[in-house]
């Protein structure tokens, strides 16, 4: 196998791994089907790049180039086969079968399955349901970000409950970290004084509740107006049919017949009246203010979530400077 491998790259030849197999096995007619394609689209890239516009596409996929792209993007997000099977129907509109323990997969517009080992080997049912069980198994690290601040550990308590030397050389490692964070944040804040840090939060604390009042304010507009424009155009597409209704020789078969559309017009009217709406506004006057609506809330919720993430940091920021100086004191004492 490997004299003949080597034979075949001397050559220039396409040759698979056949000592390891192919996690994407690639068959012959596709690797042709993929230099084909590939030639053609850069013969079109060139002849965009020459009329002066930017190419959409670089590189060429086969439809089942496509197809593994697809299904591993889904796989490395989930944790149960049924899971898996569902995600690729909803996201991609790929239908999975099983038949004598192989798998399957139809891609959307195609009327015939493609069998997992013309894939590759990480799409065969023993490979997929290991990834989705070491998917399961998997538990999420804590990690420090840039933009957020760790809260000290109390090793003392954790050391009294039971945890070993290396949970208390991680915590020293954690806390030295925490600290670090705390303290550059409150000098580059300018809040290194106590009095300070807490006229800054108290004043996070008001604009915080203030921006998420406003913003529940104007959802509640919101709300309110897009249930107008449904109804206005409900009561305007329907209007022809209540007036037929009127002159109709049959009122009860009419009635049957267009049942969808004058519920929808005796809904829409009842709305109006419970409302003490006695003209109809503007369709277009109401996307307008929707759209207002949401220009507001966008520049409130930005005001209510910077608000809220510095007001956390700041916070923890303090528990942290209390925590290191009850830490401090208390070993003193000990000494």
């Amino acid at each position: 196998r490997v004299e003949v491998m080597e034979l075949c790259e001397g050559a220039e030849l396409y040759q698979i791994d056949l000592l390891n197999g192919s996690k994407e096995r690639v068959s012959e007619a596709e690797y042709w089907a993929r230099r084909r394609g590939q030639l053609k689209l850069d013969r079109e890239n060139a002849a965009l790049t020459a009329a002066g516009q930017p190419p959409q596409q670089k590189k060429f996929e086969t439809v089942k180039d496509t197809l593994r792209k697809q299904i591993s993007s889904v796989l490395y997000r989930t944790t149960s086969f049924e899971d898996f099977s569902d995600r690729l129907m909803q996201q991609y509109g790929i239908a999975v079968k099983e038949s004598r323990g192989q798998l399957s997969y139809l891609p959307s517009g195609r009327t015939r399955f493609i069998r997992a080992k013309h894939l590759g080997d990480k799409f065969d049912k023993a490979a997929v349901l290991v990834t989705l069980q070491a998917n399961a198994e998997r538990k999420p690290k804590a990690q420090f970000k840039q933009d957020t601040i760790g809260k000290l550990v109390d090793i003392q308590a954790k050391l009294k409950q039971g945890k070993g030397i290396g949970y208390e050389r991680w915590a020293k490692k954690h806390n030295l970290k925490a600290m670090a964070q705390t303290l550059i944040l409150l000098e580059e804040k300018g809040l290194t004084d106590e009095d300070a840090l807490d006229q800054r939060i108290a004043e996070l604390d008001t604009k915080f509740h203030e921006s998420l009042t406003v913003v529940k304010d104007l959802e509640g507009r919101m709300k309110a107006n897009k249930e107008l424009l449904y109804h206005v155009a409900a009561y305007t597409s329907t209007k022809s049919v209540a007036q037929q209704l009127k002159a109709a020789k049959r009122p009860a078969a009419f009635e049957e017949q267009h049942r969808a559309e004058l519920t929808a017009h005796r809904a829409a009217a009842a709305y109006f009246k419970a409302n003490n709406l006695t003209k109809l506004p503007s369709p277009k006057k109401l996307e307008a203010e929707y759209a207002q609506l949401a220009s507001e809330k966008a520049t409130f919720y930005e005001q209510y979530k910077e608000a809220k993430e510095e007001l956390l940091k700041l916070k923890t920021a303090k528990q942290n400077v209390a925590s290191f100086f009850r830490e401090e004191d208390q070993t003193q004492q000990e000494r």
